[in-house]
């Protein structure tokens, strides 16, 4: 079936709405990993393929599956957005008249506390080496690493969350073990008596993630069928928001344990459940090496 093609102009989102859509086979998935309502995110597929003047979606099936011309359009999109993406950042770093960066995106969690001194580290390795980062969702980070416009992502992995791009391109490299666990600012715990194992029979406030965010699904698995004695009082998608109204006593939140070493080594933060209530997490690297010069195949090769 041919549509009647729009003359409009084309928006470069709805090149990585579709390959996500393309990626997930959902519109739910896929509109969570772009951050938009569901309608927006259908209503810019349609206008993509009303661009195109041909449908590229079938959403007569389950899951939803591309079209003959879909299929034929997805490569083109990829290469258009990271064509894009790559000469835009060359001509940025013309102008600034910057040699090499090795480019990263990275949950910024991570890039917090353990990005930076990691760097740091490497630098006395690699004295030439020139890092730029871009801390943002893990969807951003994603589409940053298709697209090629950075080198390496890291994220964090989780083996009954399913990561939220096809690894099969990439270079993998696991990095670091870390653990997300329940806590509690020590004075709060202490006047209140929060304890997730305890037979208190009052809510204890609970600080959540978006249920749509990566840590967001892990804390879902961990909690599984239980029943949690909790009151969701706040919501966000940053640990260190999340990590800021913690420390004020205002309730308990599942922490990645490097978001939070300093503070359980002093005792102002302490965990509130046992370990039946924690999960191990890795913070993982992607990368293309294909795409590198001699500094990011150094900076690879010594991560």
């Amino acid at each position: 079936m041919q549509l009647h093609p729009v003359e409009t102009t084309l928006d470069l989102n709805w090149l990585r709405d579709f390959e996500c859509l393309a990626r997930t086979l959902n519109f739910t998935r896929a509109s969570n990993e772009r951050n938009i309502t569901q309608s927006a995110f259908s209503r810019r597929i349609k206008a993509l393929e009303s661009w195109v003047g041909l449908p590229l979606v079938n959403r007569a099936t389950y899951p939803v599956q591309l079209t003959e011309a879909g299929q034929q359009f997805l490569p083109v999109a990829l290469a258009a957005v990271s064509q894009l993406s790559e000469t835009r950042q060359a001509l940025r770093d013309a102008d600034r008249g910057d040699s090499r960066f090795v480019r990263f995106s990275v949950l910024h969690t991570i890039s917090v506390n353990f990005l930076a001194a990691r760097i740091e580290e490497m630098q006395s390795q690699i004295p030439d080496l020139r890092t730029r980062v871009i801390s943002d969702s893990l969807s951003t980070c994603c589409e940053l690493l298709v697209e090629g416009a950075v080198d390496v992502m890291l994220c964090y992995y989780h083996h009954a969350v399913s990561p939220m791009i096809d690894e099969t391109p990439f270079a993998r490299k696991d990095l670091h073990r870390d653990r997300l666990i329940p806590v509690a600012a020590s004075k709060a715990v202490d006047a209140h008596g929060w304890d997730l194992d305890g037979p208190g029979r009052q809510a204890i406030p609970y600080l959540a993630y978006e249920r749509s965010s990566f840590l967001g699904m892990v804390v879902e698995h961990i909690i599984g069928r239980r029943r949690l004695q909790a009151d969701m009082i706040y919501v966000d998608g940053l640990v260190e928001t999340i990590k800021r109204r913690l420390m004020t006593g205002s309730g308990f939140a599942w922490m990645p344990e490097t978001a939070i070493a300093a503070e359980l080594v002093e005792g102002s933060v302490v965990p509130i459940g046992n370990e039946s209530w924690c999960t191990a997490l890795t913070i993982s690297a992607l990368s293309n090496p294909a795409a590198f010069d001699s500094t990011a195949q150094r900076f690879w090769n010594t991560l």
